[in-house]
């Protein structure tokens, strides 16, 4: 049998993963492809996926990322640049990307070809950024316009076209405060220390940040240099207490900088460390941090406001803005293929839904009228009197009101397998259902971007550790198929929740909330919010740092106030774990198998609901008193003829 031809991209992807592990000089660096790049995990880099017709710039492009990661990896010692690093958020910007200059110049002036490939980057990301005079000087960029000169002069290249202006308005101002520093980064680009040291001169000159009074030796001399107290580590070994001389602690540097890495750098971009953590259900090992403490159903007396420690991480992102088109056609085809025998028992209960909300129209009558069809009941009244009025009838379309469905499925860890299996297919089917019907259906999935707490953590030990900090982790709200996007346009999406990898933490409660606004902004009359989850929020970066019970007792504030207080009608659906403790509408399964059932059922039931509400509503119209005069004063006479005629 024949061997499947290979790919035309193939070869451009093995010639890019054997340069990339020979520039980073590490033959083991794990090199994938995602639509989650580009980033660096440890010993992982994640590249974005080549196009399928892959031009030159293209090509550029993506070896330009992979070029920035390899010169990472050779020459960018992590430790001693968080050892360096200023605390103001400011500073930091500057001083990360003065250092990331440093890196790129090794790479580009010793070969042409990385130079060519890191300008593609540079060109592309400025490509999309506009220049507005104003809101520069409003807010200058100083980050950004010191990296570029930082660059021109280690490799003399001129910034970028779109960026030229922006370095210019700056360039004067920068030049009279630092221009003397920015000369002496060149003689030291290969001693990343030295280089640090002329960072902070920068920084200090062009006065940023307000902790740059001493200079960093003097930080790390004061740090543990108080008489009569004993050093206390993160793990809570006592150091011998005494003051060090600055040969002592230089000698000691190795050692500071190896702790402060296993508590920083060990932290940052780990998330996705081995594939063991991404196949495992569990989540993997929270290293040296306190242990996770779980929700605990008896509460706390104590109220504490719900808080995050930062947004700047977090994403809402279309499905297929994670994975490119091919894998996802893989994906779906892989799902149909392991639910066959599933959708046909949830296509069956969809028709029964389908059936139940088609019944609802024309269903009602309305009586007494002056035309329309003859109402047979009050065939004697005209026959002993032509000229009644008020013996017709008409059919009239029930009162039932557009209607929105959200489905919000849990992403997270504990899903993996069957259960987000079940769950893909069954918010599948409903859509493709609800859409015939004319009920706009969308669904959303929540999980987070990392394990560990992401990027979120990392500025959290940047910051000191500051105590109850809030949630401390990445959010990643996921949008399959909006509202107004048809089902075959979106179908393919729901193959997303079978990639490995995406399936991490959940913290259900700014999940509902997010999904909670984006029904309140549709113009629908009626809006119905299904969650799907299969157990409490749990996020163990954010239950380390905060109480036990913190993120589950947001939930239930959250379920509180949109039951209480909102229009948008909620019901959940537990898989294995008991919701009814949570929302006052809700059903628990023991099976996966029984989800479609419980989907249909309660859609069903809040749309019978709504016709029994309508119906009790129409009720005291049907049958006026007899001998009522109707409001639109005496028949017309040419309507009666026609039924003299008739009975005759």
């Amino acid at each position: 049998m024949a061997k499947n031809p290979e790919s035309p991209l193939e070869p451009f992807k093995r010639a890019l993963v054997n340069a990339t592990r020979s520039l980073a000089e590490s033959p083991d660096l794990e090199i994938v492809y995602s639509g989650e790049g580009p980033q660096l995990v440890g010993n992982r880099a994640v590249l974005p996926h080549p196009p399928r017709d892959l031009t030159a710039i293209d090509a550029a492009r993506i070896r330009g990322f992979a070029d920035q990661m390899a010169l990472r990896i050779a020459h960018h010692d992590a430790a001693a640049h968080a050892k360096m690093r200023p605390s103001a958020v400011q500073s930091q910007s500057i001083y990360d990307g003065v250092e990331q200059a440093r890196i790129e110049a090794i790479g580009a002036n010793a070969l042409g070809g990385v130079r060519e490939n890191l300008k593609a980057v540079m060109e592309q990301a400025w490509s999309k950024r506009a220049f507005n005079q104003v809101e520069a000087q409003a807010n200058p960029p100083y980050a950004d316009v010191v990296s570029l000169m930082v660059r021109e002069r280690l490799t003399g290249d001129a910034p970028p076209a779109m960026a030229q202006p922006l370095v210019n308005l700056f360039r004067a101002e920068i030049e009279a405060k630092a221009g003397a520093d920015l000369d002496r980064l060149t003689e030291a680009v290969q001693d990343q220390k030295a280089y640090a040291r002329i960072a902070r001169a920068i920084i200090r000159d062009l006065q940023m940040g307000d902790d740059l009074s001493d200079t960093p030796e003097d930080s790390d001399e004061n740090e543990g240099d108080k008489e009569g107290e004993p050093e206390t580590s993160e793990d809570g070994e006592e150091g011998d207490g005494e003051g060090a001389s600055p040969q002592q602690s230089t000698m000691d540097d190795s050692e500071a900088s190896l702790r402060e890495s296993e508590d920083t750098d060990s932290q940052m971009m780990q998330a996705e460390e081995d594939e063991g953590a991404e196949d495992s259900d569990e989540p993997p090992d929270m290293g040296d941090g306190d242990k996770p403490a779980r929700p605990d159903p008896k509460g706390d007396a104590r109220v504490v406001t719900y808080k995050v420690f930062t947004t700047a991480h977090d994403e809402v992102v279309a499905a297929e803005e994670l994975c490119d088109a091919d894998e996802l056609t893989r994906l779906r085809a892989y799902l149909d293929q392991q639910l066959a025998s599933v959708s046909n028992v949830v296509s069956r209960l969809a028709n029964k839904l389908q059936r139940k909300l088609l019944a609802q129209q024309n269903r009602s009558w309305s009586f007494d009228l002056e035309e329309g069809i003859l109402d047979v009941a009050r065939l004697t009244r005209v026959i002993v009197d032509p000229t009644s009025p008020l013996s017709f009838k008409e059919e009239k379309d029930t009162e039932f009101r557009d209607t929105v469905v959200s489905i919000l499925i849990d992403n997270s860890g504990s899903m993996r397998g069957r259960p987000i299996m079940v769950a893909a297919v069954c918010a599948d089917i409903l859509a493709r259902t609800l859409e015939r019907c004319g009920v706009k259906t969308e669904i959303l999935g929540f999980t987070t971007r990392a394990w560990k707490g992401g990027s979120a953590r990392e500025d959290w030990l940047k910051a000191g550790k500051p105590p109850q900090p809030g949630r401390l982790n990445d959010l990643r709200h996921i949008i399959y198929k909006s509202a107004d996007a048809p089902w075959r346009r979106a179908r393919r999406n729901l193959g997303l929740m079978m990639r490995e990898g995406l399936l991490k933490e959940n913290i259900d409660g700014e999940a509902l909330m997010w999904a909670h606004h984006r029904l309140l902004g549709r113009q629908e009359a009626r809006r119905i919010l299904m969650v799907i989850s299969d157990g409490a929020p749990v996020d163990d970066s954010t239950l380390s740092v905060n109480s036990g019970h913190y993120l589950e007792r947001h939930l239930r504030e959250t379920i509180n106030e949109i039951e209480a207080k909102s229009p948008v009608q909620l019901i959940a659906i537990g898989i294995g774990h008991d919701v009814t403790r949570y929302y006052r509408r809700a059903v628990t399964i023991v099976d996966v198998e029984q989800l479609a059932g419980a989907i249909v059922d309660q859609l069903a039931e809040l749309f019978d609901e709504e016709i029994r509400k309508v119906s009790r509503r129409n009720s005291g119209m049907l049958e006026p008193p007899p001998n009522t005069q109707g409001p639109s004063g005496p028949p017309r006479r040419s309507t009666f003829k026609e039924v003299r005629r008739a009975v005759a």
